[in-house]
């Protein structure tokens, strides 16, 4: 079993109750994980054997930098050609099954926790040759190149590989940084932040850095302006 939260999917019971904690307001967006049913899945065009909730993409108001999907894969399924914009770099995050990534001729075979970052222009396809379904999120954002500084390199790596980065003076809070902080070849930055039983973040972030948050494991309060919201694991945050 994943130890990373997957969409539930099918149907609500006639009997449950429609009311939810889905929120949307121009600074905030709230999508629980009770949202992500059979009702509200996408396909793309090809992609075999494929569906997906599309948890933001760039609109005015809400996700104006980036998208993110979270795609399921059923065995047999996947793309020889995914991403139709050259000019998109990608991030593929594995929450089940075992797909296989072919990226510029080299596969990599990825389990739960496999990460995965995608350059611009790189050519690539994704088929879950397993006999279970594959789950992945997919967070796209077209690159900022800058005059001077190189286009960065595809890597795949896990979430079980890198040491999580402890914040200063706390054991009750630590990032997983998949890129390195300074490295400034990446004009985005996909990471796992983990906070222990009782830990929090002792101030209130009020920054220019658009943000996508999705609850993998356990349950949490968050203040998003004046507003207190209580996330478990499968919800979506857009700040």
């Amino acid at each position: 079993m994943s130890i990373y939260h997957i969409p539930p999917g099918g149907l609500p019971a006639q009997i449950d109750l429609m009311t939810s904690r889905a929120v949307f307001t121009t600074s905030y967006a709230v999508l629980p994980a009770g949202t992500m049913r059979d009702t509200v899945t996408s396909t793309l065009p090809h992609w075999d054997k494929t569906r997906l909730w599309v948890l933001a993409r760039p609109l005015s108001g809400f996700s104006e930098t980036f998208s993110h999907y979270l795609v399921e894969v059923a065995p047999g399924g996947g793309s020889t050609t995914p991403e139709p914009d050259p000019q998109a770099e990608a991030v593929l995050f594995i929450v089940a099954g075992t797909p296989r990534l072919t990226m510029d001729g080299t596969s990599h075979d990825l389990a739960p926790g496999g990460y995965a970052f995608i350059p611009p222009g790189a050519d690539w396809s994704l088929t879950n040759p397993g006999t279970d379904p594959a789950s992945f999120h997919w967070v796209r954002k077209r690159y900022e190149a800058v005059a001077g500084i190189a286009s960065p390199s595809a890597f795949v790596t896990s979430d079980q590989a890198i040491t999580p980065d402890p914040m200063p003076d706390t054991d009750a809070w630590a990032t997983t940084r998949f890129v390195e902080r300074d490295d400034a070849t990446h004009d985005m930055h996909v990471n796992i932040v983990t906070f222990q039983p009782g830990g929090v973040i002792p101030f209130e972030e009020t920054h220019v850095m658009e943000h996508g948050l999705f609850v993998l494991q356990g349950k949490a309060v968050y203040k998003l302006n004046t507003d207190w919201v209580e996330v478990e694991a499968g919800d979506f945050m857009w700040l």
